[in-house]
């Protein structure tokens, strides 16, 4: 595994990206962004980075503005879809299959831009389907519905679990909340299946 990192410009002020890349030719390219007070060294994004990368996958790990500008406040959704769309359109690789995702906040970021970017599929940690304690804000509407999605939340997640609709797949975990971090090596066998059912990954 060889591991590039790159600024990346864009309308919101520069993002960091790190560039993981397998020993023989990636089979396709998965680029996922962090969550809205955490970054990319997050337990999750590094677990899957890493096993998506030794089944030969490309994997880039995107920082936004805000947080290489210092900030844990995040951006408006606005902000984070065009700075994030800016950095996918700039490693995309004509050819190379593009699957988005993230965590929480990244994963909405992912889903609300994947039709626009051509993605082939997305991969959401965490979806964060509503606010704690605000059932009624639902975020489901961002799920895409068009194109594979595998979506993995624990069971106690406070910002709930979204169901399973169309072409998006719900992964729930027993006794995990929303680090994700019970059963994390179980959940990143269901994402790297996942990857290999669509002919992603080795």
């Amino acid at each position: 595994m060889s591991r590039t990192d790159l600024e990346i410009e864009t309308p919101r002020g520069p993002a960091v990206v790190a560039v993981s890349d397998p020993s023989g030719p990636a089979l396709s390219l998965l680029v996922l962004g962090h969550g809205a007070g955490g970054g990319v060294d997050a337990p999750d994004l590094v677990a899957v980075c890493d096993a998506a990368v030794a089944a030969g996958v490309r994997v880039a790990l995107v920082t936004q503005p805000y947080r290489v500008a210092g900030r844990r406040a995040p951006a408006p959704a606005g902000h984070l879809d065009e700075a994030w769309t800016a950095v996918v359109r700039a490693i995309g690789v004509p050819g190379m299959p593009l699957i988005v995702g993230g965590r929480s906040s990244g994963a909405r970021v992912a889903c609300r831009t994947a039709t626009t970017l051509g993605a082939a599929g997305v991969l959401a940690l965490a979806f964060p389907l509503h606010p704690p304690g605000k059932p009624e804000k639902s975020r489901a509407g961002e799920l895409p519905t068009d194109l594979p999605a595998l979506v993995i939340n624990g069971d106690r997640d406070p910002f709930g679990v979204p169901e399973p609709a169309g072409t998006v797949e719900v992964a729930v975990r027993p006794g995990a909340v929303h680090d994700l971090r019970k059963g994390l090596s179980d959940s990143v066998v269901i994402a790297i299946e996942w990857l290999r059912r669509h002919s992603w990954a080795r």
